[in-house]
This record gives C-alpha cells, structure tokens and sequence, in this order.
C-alpha cells in the first residue's frame, strides 16, 4: 500500500497527540496582564515554539508514524512516540526516564554532538527503524536498545565504552557502530565483533568521521552500507599528522586539559582513507582515492543496485570537486566528472543529489553562478550528458526527494522570494515548468519517503511557530503531524497580545548590491526614539534574514523596548556565488562595511536613537562585532561579542582555507582578518562572552584578545561559562547570559525612553 494512500484516510487532526500536561503548566504560567515576555520565560519549559517533533520517520510498512517529542517539563529531553494508524492513536514507545541508566557520555560523543548542534539535548536524539517495521533501534546513555511496538525493550549493548552512530543495515539483517575506535557489526539480536584489524596506534579510527568531516563538512557518519546488506565502505583515518592543542575545559569544580587534534588553518590533516569489505570483514580492499592524499573524502554513496560506490573527492584548495566511480570488488576507480569554482571562489559541499536506477543521476552545482539542479547521464558524448533542469538567478537549497516511476523531483528554492524557501515540482521530461506545492506567505523545509510519493512538511511563518504535515506529492495535506495552532492552549497565546510582526527591506551596498533587512518594532509612542538591538552573524553559509518564525527571544527583546534589527550583508547565504565571494580572502572587510550600511540606515529612521544602536553577535558573529567597533568607532553604541574568532589561523582547515587560503601562501589576507591588531583602536563599550571548555572556537581567541586589550589600557567587561562550549544554553544559564547582555546596555545608557 502506498504510504499516501494511507494518509488519505485520516482526519487533519487525528495526529496531534494529547499534551494535557503542557497546558495546565501553560496555564499555570499566564502572566499577569500587560506584562511582556521575560527572559526567563523564553527559557522555561514548556518551549514557547510549541510542540515542534524531531526526528519525524514513517515506518517501512507505512502503519506507523513516528518522532522524538520534548516534555512540557524540560524542554531539553526527549522520549519516542508513535502514532497507530490500526487504533488511530498516540504513545510513548520509549520513555527516556525509564529507561535512563544517567551513565555520563564518552568525551566522544559528546564532541560528537556539538559538532551536531545537539549538545544541550538529553533523552533519546536519535533512532532507527527496522526494515521489517517491527522494532526501532534507540540509542541512550550510551548504550542500544530494540524497541518492540508492543511497548517491550531489549538491550542490545551494555558495555562501559559508548557505542558512537549505531545504524541498522538497509536489510535489517545486522547493527553496525563504532566502540573503541573500531568499527563493530553483528547479527541484529545477536553478539557484535569489530571487524576491523587491530590497530596499534590510538591515533587510528575505523567508521568515523574525522573532526573537520563533522564540524565543516556536515558528514557525521564513516561507513555506508550498501543497498542489499552485502558489503560496507569503512573510513580509516589517523589524526597522527594532525597537531595537538591542549585544550583547556575549564569548569566550576576543576579544570580537565584534553591533548586535542585539531587542525588549524595551513596545518596537516589527517590520513584518511577508504575499504570496501564484507559484514564479516572478509574481502577488504581499499579504494583508489589517486595519488594526491592530502583531500577530503567530501561523500560517499552507493549505487541503488549496490555494483557502484560513488565518491566525492574534494581538494585541500577546495576549487575542485571529482565524483569517482569505483568498483566495490577491487577499490578501483575512473573520474566521472569533476567540478570546478569560479575564479576567486570555491566549491561548497552538497547533499542535493541522487543516484537513480537508469544510471544517471540528479545533481547539484552553482557551475551558472546559482545552485541549480541538474541531470547528469553517463556516456561517451560530453556534451550529452549534463541537461539543466532549474534555472535562473535564484538558487535550489535542497533536493527534497525523487519519483523515479513517474519522473517527478521535488526541490526547495528561492524562485518566488529570495527570504521564504517555497517547496517545488518538476517533470523530469518538462523541467522549464515548475509547479509550487506551498501556500505563499510561508517559509518551507521538507523531506520524502525514499519513493518520492509522500511528503513530509515543516513550514513557518513570522506570525506562526513550526508546524508539520503529511502531504501527497502534490502538496496536498493529508494529515497534521503537528499542528501547533495558536490557540489558548499553546504555550506562546499569553503573548501573542504583545508579538510585533516583523517589516522587511532592502539598501543599497557601496557596490550597489541589494541587501536585506529585518525590523521588529515595540509599541513606540509618538516623538520618542528607541534603542537598537542589532544582531548580527555576518559569515557564509548563513542567512539570518527570512520570512520564517523568529522565536521567542526576539519577542523578548522587543518587548523590553528594543527595536530588533538584522541585515544579511555580502557573504550571506542563497544569493549566488558572486554574492557569496565577497568574502574571497577578505574577512572583516566586506561584512563590515555592509553592517555599517545598516547602521548608518537605522540613524536615518526619525524612531530611532543615533546614539544607542547596540550590536551583538556570536561565533563569527562576535568577530564582526570586534572588527565593526575597530573599523567605525563611535558608530555603535555597544558591542556584544559572543565565542568570536579572533585569529583565523587558530580555526581549523576545511572552513577556513576555503575562503582564506592557507597562512603560508595568503598570510597578508590572514593579517588583516585578524581582530588582535587594532585591538588598542576599540574606544566603546565592548562585552565578550566565551565558554570556557569551547573546543570549537576554543578560548585562546578570546584570551589572547584580552591580553591585547589589558596591554594596550583598554577597558572592556567579560563573561565566562565555566565547562560550556561553544553553546552556552539552559533554562537557568540562558536566562543569566542574556539578562548579562541587558545589565551591560543598562550600565552604558543603551535603554529604551521613559
């Protein structure tokens, strides 16, 4: 039976389950009337976006649905429910609680899990259905378990070690994950054995990604199984060329070092290199990656019929992109094609493709200046082979999925706005006629059923939190998976009476490039002007500009009497290449003008205080606010900055030798990205924030700017997060870090009117 079949047969509401706890602690909570939103509400649980699901899966068999639902209690844990399509309800498969054994996570896997974003999340933040859609593998604490649908759980591991991206086959005749730094797999049920030779070193790893593979490359996984069980391609990488920072976890009962391998710009990377071999471990050769070993293995993926490895080799420059095919029998391989940037650019990493049954594939390439897809054959005529299937100067963000028996392809895009993603269709046999499936007015995220015929649809809006449904693969709803409506009973209604909807617009660059912008304004009364709250990110690869929910902190800082202000300046994210590679061996150059832009912009508004336009930002968005107050002093108010890099030799190879070059050929470009310089050049009131067991931005940036300041006599404040990285989050801890910022604006007169 087909899964959209299904669906057709359950009423809109049916799949919301029953969250009688959250509304009474909703109700309980109500504030007083006319009171804005605290800071320390945003924090609290239940969360004010509502119920958002993680993790939504549909079972193989199509009767079950099933996803990872916070509690209305902490906000941060997670526990696994389903949805019975028989009895048409709702129940918790697994409770985390009950199931918890509170054993603390290997250093691993939680290193693992910030380079995830997942860090701060507890309970179960991950599962895997079994082919026969009978069972569910669920990791926890560090340990699997086999979930039956009966309410019963069998543990599968319960060793001292953690068992790191646990995965059952596309069969589901075995369970593969890595423990030990070896690469295990067993029977499913039965005992587990590596099935990776023995290795010496404690520098080697087998079915691991390496740290830049996980930070940058967003490849979290060192193995693949192929299609029918038969064989498995298992990554090997030793970090012993890779140079050790002594990393310092500073927390509040004691300080850890950890001798961590990181590799920092124009440094050695680790060895990688790729086997093929049978789940027994017999028959083991190694892939051809050519003769040049210093590249990043970028994807690996098989063939739908399992006779294909395909491989994605990228150089250290990042200019040029190869996808080999490689024969799994013997590790040999030939270049299918390759991919090369445009002049002062580089090559970003995708996910968006597809290897199809006839042999060709869908592909992803910004080779016409905007990411677009493509259909790429295989043959002897070159110029046969690659047929463009969306065009135009708008960019493709995510193939969402494939209908290969009806030759359709559903996409997200920017063709209608370049601040909303709008989910697509296309005729493989007519691309030139795209077909909208969303509603207009929203921002859209998507994902499909491997057969391309049902669609599961997240969407946002400015007035609305994330809600998520079923659709056909017309984009019809079939059923609500979440409705999340802003009725009386969700936790954000006794705010909406203060929630501003956001304006948009647009100013000019000093090259005359459009860039756009975001306000959110209080209730301001006649005459009076208002402090600016002026955050910013400013890097590539984000956008922070969208027709999307905000979130409630925004909201938070609006009704404080701010007006919320951010401007997605030359570098953003989804505007092209020539947009993008402004920031070609440029850092803090280009990014700051256009924010000076932005600011200059806000001074002009008859509403707005020149003389409190505070900026905040953090990571990359911390550096800008360093470099924003060393290039314009007296044009800001105040600076917040956040976790900032302050030396880009001290980050790490993959993200910054993409756009900055190495520190041996470009070290004129790395000097005047640097933040420590004109350190002495700051004359306004600047605050940095940093954790203190950061191991992404790691604390040597912001120590080595303090000393720089301290040295040149300038004053500034500091916050510490002892044993938090490079996320400082919490109920209590982010309520004390942004009630921090506000003291700071307090002390140095950024204040709304009275």
């Amino acid at each position: 039976m087909h899964l959209s079949r299904y669906f057709l047969a359950l009423p809109l509401l049916a799949l919301s389950p029953a969250l009688h706890a959250q509304e009474a602690r909703v109700n309980a909570a109500q504030p007083a009337e006319g009171q804005g939103l605290s800071l320390e509400r945003v924090f609290a649980s239940p969360s004010l976006n509502g119920a958002v699901p993680r993790g939504v899966k549909l079972s193989p068999d199509g009767r079950y649905l099933t996803m990872l639902r916070s509690r209305a209690d902490d906000r941060e844990r997670y526990d696994l429910w389903g949805f019975d399509r028989t009895s048409g309800k709702w129940s918790m498969l697994v409770d985390s609680l009950k199931l918890s054994s509170g054993k603390d996570l290997s250093e691993a896997e939680k290193m693992q899990r910030e380079r995830q974003r997942i860090g701060d999340l507890k309970g179960i933040v991950s599962y895997d259905w079994a082919a026969d859609g009978k069972s569910i593998l669920v990791p926890l604490d560090g340990d699997l378990f086999l979930a039956g649908l009966d309410g019963s759980v069998r543990k599968l591991t319960a060793s001292q070690a953690d068992e790191l991206n646990p995965a059952l086959s596309p069969k589901g005749g075995y369970v593969s994950f890595v423990r030990d730094r070896q690469f295990h797999v067993g029977k499913l049920g039965g005992e587990t054995a590596p099935i990776t030779p023995p290795e010496a070193a404690e520098t080697v790893h087998w079915g691991e990604a390496e740290f830049v593979a996980q930070e940058e490359m967003a490849r979290f996984t060192g193995y693949w199984w192929a299609p029918d069980d038969s064989r498995i391609a298992v990554q090997r990488f030793d970090d012993a060329p890779v140079g050790v920072v002594t990393r310092a976890a500073i927390g509040a009962d004691g300080t850890r070092t950890f001798q961590q391998r990181y590799p920092v710009a124009g440094s050695a990377n680790s060895d990688v290199s790729l086997y093929v071999m049978k789940p027994d471990g017999s028959g083991r050769v190694q892939v051809d990656l050519g003769p040049d070993k210093d590249i990043y293995l970028a994807r690996v993926n098989w063939a739908p019929d399992g006779k294909t490895l395909y491989v994605q080799r990228q150089n250290r420059a990042q200019t040029r992109l190869n996808l080999l095919s490689v024969d799994p029998a013997t590790g040999a391989s030939r270049v299918l094609f390759s991919e090369q940037a445009a002049p002062r650019s580089w090559i970003n990493l995708s996910d968006n493709y597809r290897m199809l049954k006839d042999g060709s594939m869908i592909w992803w390439s910004e080779r016409d200046g905007f990411g677009h897809l493509y259909r790429y054959r295989p043959g002897n005529y070159p110029e046969s082979q690659w047929q463009q299937l969306t065009k135009g100067p708008w960019v493709v963000s995510k193939l969402v999925g494939v209908d290969e028996a009806k030759g359709k392809l559903f996409f997200l895009g920017t063709r209608d706005d370049p601040l909303a993603m709008q989910l697509y269709a296309l005729d493989l046999a007519h691309p030139d006629k795209l077909t909208t499936l969303g509603e207009p007015g929203w921002n859209y995220d998507a994902s499909m059923d491997r057969g391309g015929r049902t669609l599961l649809v997240t969407r946002s809006s400015p007035s609305q939190p994330p809600q998520v449904y079923v659709a056909d693969a017309a984009g019809k709803r079939l059923a609500w998976v979440e409705e999340n409506r802003l009725a009386e009973n969700h936790p954000y209604a006794p705010y909406l009476a203060s929630h501003r909807a956001p304006q948009f617009g647009t100013i000019k660059a000093a090259d005359g490039t459009e860039l756009h912008w975001k306000m959110i304004t209080p209730d301001m009364q006649p005459g009076k002007r208002y402090p600016v709250f002026f955050q910013h990110y400013g890097g590539p690869t984000a956008q922070t500009v969208t027709r999307a929910w905000g979130g409630a902190l925004e909201q938070a800082i609006v009704d404080k009497g701010y007006i919320y202000f951010a401007i997605d300046n030359r570098g953003s994210e989804y505007r092209g290449v020539e947009f993008a590679s402004h920031l070609y061996r440029a850092m803090g150059g280009v990014e700051v003008e256009d924010q000076k832009a932005g600011a200059l912009y806000l001074k002009g508004l008859p509403f707005v205080d020149p003389a409190k336009i505070a900026t905040y930002g953090w990571s990359y968005g911390g550096y800008m606010s360093i470099k924003m107050l060393q290039a314009d002093q007296g044009l800001y108010a105040a600076a917040i900055a956040g976790a900032p890099v302050t030396r880009w030799e001290l980050y790490d190879t993959h993200y910054t030798e993409r756009y900055m070059g190495t520190p041996q050929v470009d070290g004129a470009a790395y000097a005047r990205s640097s933040a420590l310089p004109d350190a002495g050049k700051i004359k306004d009131p600047l605050l940095i924030i940093h954790g203190m067991a950061d191991d992404n931005v790691v604390f040597e940036n912001s120590s080595a700017l303090i000393a720089r300041m301290q040295a040149e006599a300038v004053p500034f404040e500091m916050m510490l997060y002892p044993g938090f990285t490079h996320r400082v989050s919490g109920p209590k801890v982010g309520k004390h870090l942004w009630e921090t910022i506000f003291g700071f604006l307090e002390r140095h007169g950024v204040t709304p009117p009275r």
